[in-house]
């Protein structure tokens, strides 16, 4: 007989109700251990049930905090007993109760995931009241510890996922200044499909995207993923422009498999020597060009998403001339689509433009997380969306803007 949880304190007044399910089929047994509870003070409710057939009815339709369970039922015996009641009820605290003659029973019973195991006929008021309130405490940690490990995980997981779609840029002689941000639409959600990077190729041209999968879930994340790893490798293997975009397709509609996701994208690719930039839009909105006379949108001719019509190719390329000094905003429709205030109008490149218009001169990066808080704040949680924000600043961008 076990003495497990002596050092527990009493239980206080005020405490919840102990919901236990009592699986015995001797009336006379059931009778007994009902009379002990009520004899150890616990507050409880008490159900009692012949057989397992019965208890998983029971169980299927109520929760219970401690099930007392008899080894010998009608339907089930031994261990076979145990493991059908703990199949039934993985967070529950399980108590097996056992014969004067089965010395083996009890801890074996534990051995096989039971909290603790009472003999019958040697069952005081006061080890009752200890053995179910430890069984109970052990089990609710033992959960919560479940719990956390598995909240862990998920962060770790989420956390390898964002390095995925966040990576440290590669930058060999390049000047220009990299701000990326990247915020999933949903609290505790798995990551969205929206993707960014920013490599210098071996040509010394510094090569960015910003691209954004249909949907949200596990499902578009991976493909995020591989889209976005898929560009660096190609990229760095001298792939541009549209026999870029077109293997970036064939990648997306080999992993995606049986979901119908497409992905939007924008291309760039800046030539400082040249003072050019060059652009490519896969079904994305242009990027918006801050110079110290304010920002506006880059004009740019539109091609067709990806996975849209495969094997179309319709992705022409746009070359604009830079100013010395200025800055170049890529992002994912998550900054505009949110709402622009008490009304419900979309917020929209326009509006987007006036707040940006309304923010104070600020470092680039000071700069972004403004205007996201500032997006936010406008949205009151009405919209929410995926948002990755790619931010290149070159020359003497003393406006800041």
């Amino acid at each position: 007989m076990t003495t497990a949880g002596d050092d527990l304190p009493d239980v206080p007044s005020g405490s919840p109700h102990y919901r236990i399910l009592l699986i015995e089929d001797d009336l006379g047994d059931a009778l007994l251990v009902e009379e002990l509870l009520h004899d150890t003070g616990l507050p409880f409710e008490l159900t009692t049930r012949a057989t397992l057939a019965q208890a998983r009815t029971e169980l299927a339709t109520s929760q219970a905090d401690c099930i007392l369970l008899d080894l010998h039922l009608p339907d089930v015996s031994g261990i076979d007993a145990l493991t059908a009641v703990r199949a039934l009820a993985p967070n529950t605290a399980v108590i097996v109760m056992t014969g004067l003659s089965e010395a083996q029973a009890g801890t074996e019973a534990m051995a096989a995931g039971a909290q603790d195991y009472l003999v019958k006929g040697k069952v005081e008021a006061d080890l009752l009241h200890r053995t179910v309130r430890y069984a109970v405490h052990r089990s609710q940690t033992e959960r919560a510890n479940s719990q956390a490990q598995a909240a862990r995980q998920r962060a770790e997981e989420n956390a390898r996922l964002e390095r995925g779609l966040l990576p440290q840029p590669i930058l060999d002689t390049s000047t220009v200044r990299v701000t990326s941000r990247y915020l999933p639409g949903a609290a505790l959600a798995l990551l969205g499909g929206d993707f960014l990077d920013v490599v210098e190729g071996d040509d010394g041209l510094l090569h960015a995207v910003v691209g954004d999968v249909s949907g949200h879930g596990p499902d578009a994340a991976a493909l995020g993923v591989f889209l976005r790893i898929a560009w660096r490798s190609l990229v760095l293997g001298g792939h541009q422009g549209e026999d870029l975009l077109h293997l970036m397709e064939r990648i997306l509609i080999a992993e995606r498999g049986s979901h119908s996701l497409f992905a939007t994208c924008t291309l760039l690719k800046l030539d400082q020597r040249a003072g050019t930039v060059t652009l490519h839009l896969a079904g994305h909105h242009e990027p918006l060009l801050t110079t110290v006379d304010g920002t506006h949108e880059v004009t740019a001719a539109h091609g067709i998403a990806l996975g849209i019509v495969p094997g179309l190719r319709s992705w022409p390329s746009t070359t604009v001339a830079l100013p010395a000094a200025g800055a170049l905003t890529l992002y994912t429709d998550g900054l505009t689509e949110g709402h622009s205030g008490a009304d419900n109008d979309r917020l929209g490149v326009e509006g987007l433009l006036t707040l940006i218009e309304s923010l104070p001169p600020a470092d680039p990066a000071v700069h972004v997380d403004r205007l996201i808080q500032e997006t936010h704040r406008l949205n009151a949680g009405r919209h929410s969306d995926d948002l990755a924000v790619l931010r290149l600043d070159w020359g003497d961008t003393h406006f800041r803007a």
